[in-house]
């Protein structure tokens, strides 16, 4: 579903990401961790095309991200740390919106919208102004625009910032199910209890460079083997300390 292959990107002499190599799956859901700084989002903005690499490929469902930008895309759907949204807009408006950047035609695309309505549970706010919406229904909003034209790869970055228990509570779900269709989810994230309740692999980036990337059992193991909750341990690997 994605390989990334020795992809680095620099800005002047500092290395952002460096020569990193990784493989996502259908059915994945990947959880991507590491501290500030240390590479996550200049990844994420390579692999949606908002950044040039500097060197190395990015393959998604066998296309080459720099040769076939275009119908690369129509596979991915970002989720960013921060939604835009139009605020004058209503979020079905919105929604009608990105759909015809997709090219989906107005019936299919008012059946998936209803579709993702009740994913989603944005009913009683569908037809409000954007600029009215919490942080966690700016949040949904976001997520259903991306999965209005049904991409096998959804890239995510932190995407439980901010949110109430019900709306974190709806959009694990809505990951979950998505990868048990046999899609696959990209997600970076601060949260590591969010991360071990739902991803099946993990991956830690550090100075630019994967230090881990494993199952998530492993990553128990780990935990286990060095009496260490999942917190310490990542502190633990992504400081100078020794396990």
């Amino acid at each position: 579903m994605l390989q990334i292959k020795s992809l680095s990107k620099k800005f002047e002499s500092f290395t952002a990401v460096d020569n990193i190599t990784l493989s996502i799956n259908p059915g994945d859901l990947y959880g991507f961790l590491g501290p500030n700084g240390a590479g996550k989002t200049t990844t994420i903005k390579m692999i949606v095309g908002l950044y040039a690499p500097s060197s190395g490929e990015i393959i998604i469902n066998g296309m080459n991200s720099r040769t076939n930008g275009t119908e690369v895309k129509m596979d991915i759907g970002y989720i960013p740390d921060q939604p835009f949204l139009y605020d004058k807009l209503t979020g079905y408006e919105f929604l009608l919106f990105c759909g015809g950047l997709y090219g989906i035609s107005k019936d299919q695309l008012k059946r998936r919208v209803n579709e993702l309505v009740d994913l989603l549970k944005i009913e009683d706010w569908l037809n409000k102004r954007t600029e009215e919406y919490s942080q966690g229904m700016r949040q949904r909003i976001t997520i259903a625009s991306a999965l209005l034209h049904k991409p096998k790869l959804i890239i995510v970055d932190e995407p439980m910032v901010g949110l109430d228990p019900q709306s974190a509570h709806v959009i694990k779900n809505v990951f979950r199910d998505y990868t048990n269709e046999g899609n696959a989810v990209f997600m970076s994230t601060h949260s590591l209890n969010v991360v071990e309740e739902i991803c099946n692999r993990v991956g830690i980036i550090k100075k630019g460079q994967i230090i881990f990337d494993d199952a998530i059992g492993k990553l128990h193991a780990l935990k286990q083997e060095h009496d260490r909750n999942i917190e310490e341990l990542f502190i633990q690997l992504t400081h100078e300390e020794p396990l």
